[in-house]
């Protein structure tokens, strides 16, 4: 037993004089490497840097112009353009092919559930098994009957309202505040600590309801907000938005038709582009092995310095002061005359990357469509954020009101006048709001400096 001992103890030492590491001394964990983090498919590195936060010129709806503050960012990825119907469309699918796996599930298929061999299916607990096709054709009765409840009446025709998405996040308005600040003494919240959040379920009519509700903070887990979120977009905001105007081509065929997959998707509210950066979040971290930090919306001053490429004081995302080249081409897809939509090749929406990138290699940051950001809106905010970093956010309750629930909105779009191309140029909508003139591109936080 001895000897044993032993030479386990010369072989550990030989181990830590080979690795250069002496004995006894604080060495950290593991082996220490450099770590470089892949470029994730479809984004851009925008390296960290410096610029002017704010609009260049005078407003042109005559509001008190906001101060130039001179701001610092840090490197983060983004997306090269704006999220498309067809990248969309894979949050949709996802989406219906899982409420579909689990109905399937739960009417007693269980082949569709991933389990344990030689153990009894747990119909509390299980993972859904992606390796199988959903059979949406099957002339199976079972089949038809569990599928049942995703169609309308005709048994037919898909019903897009019945896609909801669940996700959870820690709702961080309600860390924190210091009447809920944690005591790492005592491993304790403060006697009262309270966490306002949302609620959400489904009633038995198939629709979502919420309500804001208070309960004591105890631990971490009741900072959690469930949410649950019809992901289909709204495509009829095509002719609610624009009465006396012939849309209905776009109306029916504008998400769903494969002419248009490489446009960006609109109608989409900031809700539902909040869902679908948890869902890319997800749908990365369970085909890697190293967590990468989350996908999310860029806050105002991470999309503002991104548009400008790198430029402190450029006007435009392309650094000229005119959206027009020497030539007379326009540099983006707007409203340049008053009713003269086609006259920069584009009547509405145009496919993404039709223009010339900014320095940054970043396409569209400028018109065809504007773009949610991740930040609350107010009037005048640059005195009051962090010069590094700049961030103003605030996830709305369902009981806030409308003023709180205000988003900035970014980069104009293809009906808009070229002052709203104009880097510094912010707008808003309300969270809940969709339209056929606004999308939205992800960022991801770069891990290092």
């Amino acid at each position: 037993m001895k000897v044993t001992k032993i030479l386990s103890l010369t072989a550990a030492l030989a181990l830590m004089v080979s690795c250069n590491k002496p004995a006894g001394e604080l060495v950290g964990t593991g082996k220490s490497t450099a770590f470089k983090e892949a470029n994730p498919y479809g984004m851009l590195f925008i390296k960290k840097g410096s610029f002017m936060m704010g609009a260049n010129t005078q407003s042109a709806v005559f509001e008190q112009p906001d101060n130039l503050v001179m701001v610092t960012i840090d490197a983060f990825w983004m997306d090269e353009t704006e999220i498309t119907n067809s990248e969309y469309r894979q949050f949709v699918n996802w989406v219906r092919d899982s409420i579909a796996l689990t109905k399937l599930v739960e009417a007693g298929l269980t082949d569709y559930a991933v389990q344990p061999k030689d153990e009894d299916f747990d119909e509390e607990n299980y993972a859904l098994n992606w390796k199988k096709k959903v059979p949406w054709n099957s002339k199976e009765e079972d089949v038809i009957d569990a599928l049942a409840p995703m169609y309308y009446s005709d048994g037919k025709t898909l019903n897009t309202n019945s896609l909801h998405f669940r996700y959870k996040w820690v709702n961080m308005d309600e860390a924190l505040p210091q009447r809920n600040k944690f005591d790492v003494a005592t491993s304790t919240y403060p006697k009262g600590a309270t966490a306002r959040v949302d609620t959400f379920w489904v009633n038995e009519n198939g629709e979502i309801c919420d309500s804001t509700i208070v309960r004591p903070l105890r631990e971490p887990k009741d900072l959690l907000t469930e949410k649950i979120i019809s992901v289909y977009p709204d495509t009829l905001v095509w002719a609610r938005d624009f009465q006396f105007s012939y849309n209905d081509p776009l109306l029916h065929m504008y998400f769903k038709h494969p002419g248009y997959a490489e446009y960006p998707v609109v109608g989409v509210t900031w809700e539902q582009a909040h869902a679908f950066c948890n869902w890319r979040t997800m749908l990365f971290n369970s085909h890697s092995n190293v967590e990468a930090n989350d996908y999310r919306l860029p806050t105002e001053a991470q999309w503002e310095y991104a548009a400008r490429g790198g430029r402190k004081m450029a006007t435009y995302p392309w650094g000229s002061n005119y959206a027009r080249d020497s030539k007379g081409c326009f540099f983006a897809n707007f409203k340049p005359y008053r009713g003269s939509y086609n006259d920069d090749t584009g009547t509405a929406t145009m496919k993404v990357a039709q223009f010339r990138p900014n320095d940054f290699g970043l396409f569209d940051m400028a018109g065809n469509v504007a773009e949610w950001t991740n930040s609350a809106y107010q009037s005048s905010l640059n005195t009051n954020v962090h010069d590094l970093n700049p961030d103003y956010s605030y996830m709305a309750r369902k009981a806030d009101p409308d003023i709180l629930k205000r988003k900035v909105v970014k980069g104009g779009s293809w009906k808009d006048i070229s002052y709203f191309m104009q880097c510094g140029v912010r707008t808003y909508e309300y969270q809940y709001e969709s339209r056929p003139y606004i999308g939205f591109r992800c960022v991801r936080a770069y891990v290092g400096d």
